[in-house]
């Protein structure tokens, strides 16, 4: 009975622990179908976020052009190569889908990956030795091309898979690298793990990097659990914002010429260090600029050099500065060209005598202005501590921003530093020692020697563009950032630049070119001593510069170059630190002049005059000649008639004395084109009508159709330029001046 009773205690409390347990169960099962979160998780975001898949869409990054829109960096797709190396791929599947054949399929990629087959094999067994499931090849599975690809994908090796990836691509090498720079892939942590993207590290690639890379977008859908995408799939698609472009003002032709010439002069006089910018005076816009050393963005490894030498790296710039002091003297109103001095030597105080380049000998007596021509360190340090005064000087230095950066829109920049305490430091200051500066700095200023006393800013990005709808996103345009100087003094500096270069003791007298008069301004900078005070010695312990414009009287380009340390030749005393400076200097402005149409002034400073052409028309041939000869105007006839009936310049116009007109006659025939600029090609098709086909730059080397030839309309014109470099390399046992060496065993 006792027993009984006990029994039914328990089963009475087992009952109630039951019915509790089920209200409790049944409760929170009641609660979660109301509320429809556990634990602060909503069950329907949780099934959606477990039933959804989510694919990244990838942004293509920004492509960077030139001016005229050639690429020089944009993304070009690779593969990264794996290997599947376990066989529960291939179960229920007809077809293997992992590697059956290790040392097979090793010897098949070996040659296309140009690895050898023991590296492959070997990671092809030791996959399988671990267990793994897949394996990579490390950097021999990366960067694949499509071709390369496409060639395995032949072979139909069982287990081979590839990863599309995208790399940065540079198509030009070793080409403005430190303007561009470079862009490598990089791992990153996001929410939905580690993410590799391409991120700007250097130049352009690293400034502008935030509008190159763009965003990457998405694609979402809904599906089962066997991974198929349901009826319904609430499908949502972020398309990819892709990164802009950015157009430079580089030009791409002029800068593989000045990349050329310059590893010629790397490659001949191994200097320390070189540096190189060609500016459109006028605007600021930067047409080219390299560095030596430089590297391939490509494959940038074991770089010497990750300075743009021509923005970062300040140093004395020797006897450039002088054409500054003597803006400054000519504006300030104390300087007289032709006032005699001695020359030689001059000091101040119990300061060392400051002598001329020429070992402090000097010239005697001669002039302030013979005194620019032959770069005397003694007119100079006179026009600043007897003429101007010092206060007056570094007035004008600040004025021309010798103490601050030039702004220009590439990283790195450094502006140099006006050293300017003690008397000593101020007359050195005035030939370009003590204080320095850098290239990009001295092109800054001597702007407004070009433009008339208007000082603008130097600038390498054209424009940004929406890479989707090609919109215009920014311009650049010129900006006049001081005026330093008046229009007149700048026309007597540019007077002083001209005889720097064409008077007959010029110190600058190896940088005439061919067709082009040249105003500008050498420099010969010691280089201060690392290991202590004073300079270093020896005849190649240089910076050898020159600042140069052309043409002279109304400069298009300017160009400055410098070479620091070069291995030179003095054992027979025909080598100088110029020879190499002028080398790249005539080449490249010679070249990139007529590349542009610059009409050339045969070396000559004459004045300009312009002549307004009259009714020619329906005249004999012979009188417009006759009228044309007396107004001194270039002219080409075309055909053998007796009457002209159309001229390439329109009545009323004016053309100036080196520009050719065409003359066509009733009697049309086929001219000697061999010369011709392509604009004139170019006048010659518009006015006969013939269908005319350029290939090439510079002046036209060949024509299709013969001299003499009946010319008709639509007739077919092909043409051959070349520059004046190719032209020589074709010719053997070339002499050229600017490939012989001339005696100069002076500095200044």
């Amino acid at each position: 009975m006792k027993k009984n009773k006990t029994t039914h205690a328990m089963a009475g409390i087992l009952m109630i622990l039951f019915v509790v347990a089920f209200l409790l169960i049944s409760g929170r099962f009641l609660y979660i179908q109301a509320s429809g979160s556990v634990a602060g998780v909503s069950l329907n975001e949780w099934a959606d976020n477990v039933r959804t898949t989510t694919y990244t869409l990838d942004s293509e990054r920004g492509k960077i052009f030139d001016k005229n829109g050639m690429t020089l960096a944009y993304d070009m797709p690779t593969f990264r190569m794996y290997a599947i190396v376990t066989d529960k791929y291939s179960k229920d599947s007809e077809e293997p889908q992992h590697v059956v054949d290790p040392e097979g399929t090793a010897e098949q990629l070996a040659p296309l990956l140009n690895v050898d087959k023991a590296y492959l094999l070997e990671r092809l067994n030791n996959g399988v030795k671990k267990g793994q499931s897949q394996i990579e090849f490390g950097s021999a599975g990366k960067g694949i091309s499509l071709q390369t690809k496409e060639k395995i994908d032949a072979l139909k090796l069982p287990g081979i898979k590839f990863i599309k990836e995208n790399s940065r691509y540079y198509p030009n090498g070793v080409f403005a690298s430190h303007i561009i720079g470079f862009a490598r892939e990089k791992e990153n942590k996001t929410e939905n793990g580690i993410k590799n993207e391409i991120v700007g590290v250097t130049g352009i690639e690293h400034e502008m990097d935030d509008l190159l890379k763009g965003a990457n977008g998405y694609i979402s859908y809904q599906r089962d659990i066997y991974n198929k995408k349901l009826l319904d799939p609430n499908e949502v698609i972020q398309m990819p914002d892709n990164g802009d472009n950015v157009y430079l003002t580089i030009d791409q032709k002029i800068q593989t010429l000045l990349e050329d010439v310059m590893t010629q002069v790397d490659n001949k006089y191994k200097p320390e260090r070189m540096s190189a910018i060609v500016m459109n005076p006028k605007t600021g816009e930067i047409v080219a600029m390299s560095n030596r050393p430089s590297y391939n963005p490509n494959n940038p490894e074991n770089v010497k050099n990750w300075y743009n030498d021509a923005i970062s790296t300040p140093f004395e710039p020797g006897s450039t500065m002088k054409m500054f002091t003597w803006a400054a003297a000519i504006e300030s109103g104390v300087y007289n060209g032709g006032e005699q001095y001695k020359s030689g030597q001059y000091k101040v105080g119990n300061n060392k005598p400051v002598g001329d380049f020429n070992g402090g000998k000097g010239w005697g007596m001669i002039s302030y202005d013979e005194g620019f021509a032959l770069s005397s360190n003694v007119a100079a340090s006179k026009l600043v501590w007897e003429k101007m005064g010092p206060d007056t000087f570094l007035k004008y230095l600040k004025a021309f921003d010798f103490d601050k950066e030039t702004d220009i829109d590439l990283p790195g920049e450094v502006e140099g530093q006006i050293l300017y305490n003690y008397p000593i430091e101020q007359i050195t200051t005035a030939f370009g020692q003590g204080s320095t500066t850098t290239p990009i700095q001295i092109m800054k200023a001597a702007t407004a020697i070009v433009n008339d006393g208007k000082m603008v800013k130097p600038y390498i990005i054209d424009k940004i563009v929406d890479s989707d709808t090609g919109k215009v996103i920014e311009q650049h345009k010129p900006e006049v950032v001081g005026e330093p100087i008046s229009k007149d003094t700048a026309k007597q500096v540019r007077n002083l630049l001209i005889q720097a270069v064409q008077s007959e003791r010029a110190t600058g007298s190896r940088f005439k070119l061919d067709d082009y008069s040249v105003g500008g301004k050498t420099g010969t900078a010691q280089i201060p001593n690392p290991d202590g005070g004073g300079y270093l010695r020896g005849q190649e312990n240089y910076v050898f510069s020159f600042l140069g414009m052309a043409p002279a009287d109304d400069p298009e380009l300017m160009m400055y170059v410098s070479i620091k340390q070069p291995t030179l030749e003095f054992e027979s005393g025909i080598e100088s630190g110029s020879v190499p400076v002028s080398f790249i200097f005539n080449n490249v402005m010679e070249n990139a002049l007529h590349y542009w149409n610059i009409e050339p002034d045969k070396g000559e400073i004459t004045e300009v005059s312009d002549y307004q052409i009259p009714n020619l028309i329906n005249k004999s041939t012979e009188e417009v000649k006759g009228i044309l000869n007396s107004a001194k105007v270039s002219y080409s006839v075309i055909g053998s008639g007796n009457k002209v009936v159309k001229l390439s310049v329109e009545e009323g116009n004016k053309v100036l004395p080196n520009e050719r007109v065409l003359l066509l006659t009733n009697d049309p025939t086929m001219p000697n084109i061999i010369g011709w600029s392509q604009r004139d090609v170019l006048k010659l098709g518009e006015m006969v009508g013939l269908k005319t086909e350029i290939i090439g730059n510079g002046y036209v080397t060949s024509q299709s159709i013969p001299e003499g030839t009946k010319l008709g309309e639509n007739s077919y014109l092909g043409v051959e330029l070349k520059t004046p470099i190719e032209v020589k390399k074709t010719k053997p046992n070339d002499n050229s001046k600017n490939n012989q060496a001339q005696s100069n065993d002076t500095f200044e």
